[in-house]
């Protein structure tokens, strides 16, 4: 299959900065990384830089060994997670930030998905469109355990609360899997930036129109910004050709 991509980021509208960091391995697209910081500007912005720079480095070492590719995912994360330590004991004043992240990655003809956090991953096949990660904050849980519903997850209050994120000494919660892509499926790696301000019905809508993914990638940030541009927002469109 050929593979053709795009990733794009935005402060918004409110943000000064833009604490979001992605990474595209081009021209290989080989994998794909969105990060969204947190814990104040500077420590947002160093957070994401951080794991971003981290997880392409270790991936790109180590790409060709015998590693499982699950194993090599997994070690990618916690070596992020322990850079983000020794950067806030070096910098007291970075104490308490963090990161999300999102990995998609397609090694020995098998695709797979790293995540921590509530950034996202989604698969358009045809028209419709399915969330592959599950949101690691209170919410995302209690969606889970059947206590609040759909609607109300939306919405609720607790809904940007993380249960778990980069920066932490306590990583209890990474998901890693196995994913089944099929010609003509189109991927989007986002931060909440976008999941915030777009519902997924207009989400679809864009990634089932026949326009690039160029073009794709600055319609769903326009959307968002039309929505409030509350937050950074971050996107990569992945179409598997």
């Amino acid at each position: 299959m050929a593979r053709h991509f795009q990733g794009l980021t935005d402060p918004g509208l409110v943000r000064a900065v833009n604490q979001d960091h992605f990474y595209v391995d081009e021209p290989e697209g080989r994998f794909f990384i969105v990060a969204d910081g947190m814990g104040g500007h500077a420590g947002g912005q160093e957070a994401s830089q951080i794991a971003t720079k981290q997880i392409q480095s270790h991936l790109h070492d180590f790409w060709d060994t015998e590693v499982a590719s699950d194993d090599l995912l997994k070690e990618a994360l916690y070596r992020a997670n322990q850079a983000i330590l020794e950067d806030q004991t070096n910098n007291p004043e970075r104490g308490d930030m963090g990161t999300t992240v999102v990995v998609l990655m397609f090694r020995n003809g098998q695709p797979w998905c790293a995540h921590i956090g509530d950034s996202r991953l989604y698969l358009l096949r045809k028209s419709n469109l399915q969330q592959l990660t599950a949101d690691h904050t209170w919410v995302g849980m209690a969606l889970q355990a059947g206590e609040i519903s759909l609607d109300e997850a939306k919405t609720h209050p607790w809904r940007h609360v993380l249960s778990q994120c980069l920066g932490r000494k306590d990583i209890y919660q990474m998901d890693i899997q196995t994913l089944e892509i099929q010609p003509g499926d189109r991927l989007l790696l986002c931060s909440d930036g976008l999941t915030e301000e777009v519902g997924d019905d207009t989400i679809g809508s864009c990634l089932f129109s026949s326009l690039s993914c160029e073009d794709i990638a600055v319609e769903l940030i326009e959307e968002a910004k039309r929505g409030g541009g509350s937050d950074n927002i971050t996107v990569i469109i992945i179409n598997e050709d």
